[in-house]
């Protein structure tokens, strides 16, 4: 039985000074319920909390750990430069070197500007879009989260030509009104929303890959149909792939779909597990930035030395010859064997997979969109999560978050997640 005396002190005490106890609110374990655990260290596909227990991990930082913990080549890297400086508020050669290499590799991108978090690149991906067009309104899709900017707080009412409303206090409810929500997996939906506003919409912003209401993939025919309505509507089309980005194919899922954006927002990955976020697309929209346009973005720590240090040496790694296809092998194993116990537990629960991201699902049927998601049995999720926690498995603690796969997985701790698996979704039977 695995003790948390000092994890549970260290909360008490944040919750003395921190909103919540914590600087992200999924860390909180809201909705599976206990005490966070404080994470002390990490090695490889392992982490350590502050109570000395052992996990392997699949949250990987929520994603940017694709080679694991404390990579030596990332370390090395931090070392040498820290003795150097951290921050120069200047332009360093590792920014051209990093800006080279997510030219070269992503399908959309003829320039890209760094920035500081993924909210930070979609925030300027919608000014961009509304620069180019000159018109406001937005569109997303219900359940899709693209950062924490005021814009795309909102959720569907109670249809999909519904206005945006506010999913969180402070965001006005006129600003929220130029967003307006479709439904992911169905196109009809999104062109419904550019009929009824022909002159009004600036951009269409998904998840070519839903990450975050659990792993969702696009329908057949889903992406391009976005990508032709936004033509004939003369909307931008913005890619998400703060996740996919270079984790699901070295191109992202844009190369994977086939499906060329007219912006992409990157971030994870390409930092190492430092903060960054980029924005990047075509030419005659990258170029309306300043200094060279009039729209305006600006970060102190934009493309510092350190970040772009982290996420070079990251790519350098995952963009090896079989450095993807040993990621494909090991997440399809656990596809697999998740599949397996699931089916010899016989519980009501499936798996969604798309390259090294996944989810568990406690629902019988496919998702494919946010409501049909969100019909995933939470309660029982929670005990699945803590039933894992217990034998030494950290899961992300959401049943509408994704588990990572990391080149530092082997596939006998894959094999040890899914006898972990079958044990923990037997006690829930």
């Amino acid at each position: 039985m695995q003790k948390h005396d000092r994890s549970e002190s260290l909360f008490a005490q944040a919750l003395e000074v921190i909103p919540g106890g914590v600087d992200s609110p999924v860390r909180a374990y809201g909705s599976v319920g206990g005490t966070p655990l404080f994470i002390a260290r990490g090695q490889g596909a392992h982490i350590v909390d502050t109570d000395g227990n052992r996990y392997l991990d699949y949250v990987c930082s929520w994603g940017p750990l694709v080679l694991g913990h404390a990579h030596h080549r990332v370390v090395g890297a931090l070392r040498d430069l820290v003795m150097n400086g951290t921050s120069f508020g200047a332009p360093s050669p590792l920014e051209v070197a990093l800006a080279r290499t997510v030219v070269d590799t992503v399908p959309s991108i003829d320039l890209v500007r760094f920035v500081s978090s993924g909210t930070e690149a979609n925030m300027t991906a919608l000014r961009l879009a509304r620069a180019h067009t000159g018109r406001d309104g937005i569109i997303k899709f219900a359940g899709g989260y693209h950062g924490h900017t005021d814009a795309l707080l909102v959720e569907a009412g109670s249809g999909s030509a519904t206005l945006g409303v506010p999913s969180s206090a402070g965001v006005p409810a006129a600003f929220a009104g130029l967003t307006l929500v479709a439904q992911y997996n169905d196109v009809d939906s999104v062109e419904a929303l550019l009929q009824a506003n022909r002159e009004g919409i600036a951009a269409v912003i998904v998840e070519p890959v839903a990450a975050n209401m659990g792993v969702v993939a696009p329908a057949p025919g889903f992406l391009e149909g976005l990508r032709e309505l936004t033509l004939r509507y003369g909307a931008v089309l913005i890619f998400d792939e703060v996740i996919s980005g270079f984790r699901v194919a070295p191109g992202g899922a844009q190369e994977l779909y086939g499906v060329t954006p007219d912006l992409t927002c990157l971030g994870k990955i390409i930092g190492g597990g430092l903060p960054v976020g980029a924005v990047g697309g075509r030419r005659d929209i990258m170029e309306l930035l300043a200094p060279l346009g009039p729209v305006y973005q600006a970060g102190t720590l934009s493309g510092n030395p350190l970040a772009m240090a982290a996420g070079s040496e990251t790519l350098a790694e995952l963009l090896r010859p079989g450095a993807h296809e040993k990621l494909e092998t090991l997440s399809a194993h656990l596809e697999e064997g998740l599949a397996w116990a699931i089916a010899e537990v016989k519980i009501a629960a499936r798996v969604q997979r798309v390259g090294s991201v996944l989810t568990l699902f406690f629902t019988g049927d496919e998702v494919t969109n946010f409501p049909s998601a969100s019909r995933s049995d939470r309660e029982r999720f929670g005990r699945f999560f803590h039933g894992m926690l217990e034998r030494g498995f950290y899961l992300p603690p959401s049943q509408f978050e994704a588990w990572f796969v990391s080149l530092a997985h082997t596939q006998a701790d894959i094999e040890a997640t899914v006898d972990a698996a079958r044990e923990a979704m037997a006690g829930l039977a």
